[in-house]
């Protein structure tokens, strides 16, 4: 499974690529306002950053399909050809992930809350769909069965769509993902941090560093016994 950051801030984003092995960087219009600069200029930095062949997922914004092909278009200009379109399944973004997938462009099917959006995402072209597993939560379903589902969908059905859930609360959601062979994950930067954080392995550290120093001395390490 890909892991795959959801944010927007450069050194953030820097510091999650430094600790963790991640493949890429989604954002959407609400990530890309926190930074409260031109979206292009943020964006462009993460490309730069990221190299042109790391996955970048960008969001149209406009609601008529020709529109987002316009938006599409433009996004990829500016950040290159190899960045994914996030379009949301609604029934013109249906539309325009028909018109672009056609055109050979990476398009990330996004806020997808059933089944059937996303297998109409799959079976209309897009490369990724995204279930948004903890909003799903949220009203009353079950977001990682929600995001299962389509996987099996695609798989039944010969679609070769790969799942990339989305929205997250804990590392729990993750795992289950990660042990069925979803395709990706995006995660927020406190989420990955959450993936890895156990008191008991920080104990159990601390116990093995105390012993050796008793033998050893204090701070001593492999490098100045």
């Amino acid at each position: 499974m890909k892991l795959i950051i959801d944010y927007a801030n450069l050194e953030k984003i820097k510091e999650m690529y430094m600790y963790y092995p991640v493949d890429g960087v989604t954002t959407n219009p609400s990530i890309l306002a926190k930074e409260n600069r031109n979206p292009y200029e943020v964006l462009k930095e993460i490309r730069e950053f990221i190299g042109a062949e790391g996955e970048l997922h960008v969001q149209v914004i406009s609601k008529i399909a020709e529109d987002m092909v316009e938006e599409a278009d433009k996004i990829r200009q500016e950040l290159g050809d190899n960045t994914y379109i996030k379009v949301p399944v609604t029934k013109e973004g249906l539309k325009a992930i028909k018109i672009l997938a056609q055109k050979g462009v990476n398009v990330t099917a996004t806020a997808i809350y059933t089944q059937m959006q996303g297998y109409l995402a799959g079976k209309a072209g897009a490369k990724y769909a995204a279930p948004y597993v903890n909003r799903i939560d949220n009203l009353g379903a079950n977001g990682v069965k929600v995001a299962k589902d389509i996987h099996d969908i695609y798989v039944k059905n010969n679609i070769e769509t790969e799942v990339i859930a989305a929205s997250f609360k804990n590392s729990q959601q993750v795992l289950e993902l990660a042990k069925y062979g979803i395709g990706a994950a995006t995660i927020a930067p406190d989420v990955m941090n959450g993936l890895i954080k156990l008191d008991a392995v920080t104990c159990a550290v601390d116990a093995f560093i105390k012993d050796f120093e008793s033998v050893c001395g204090e701070n001593a390490t492999m490098l100045n016994i």
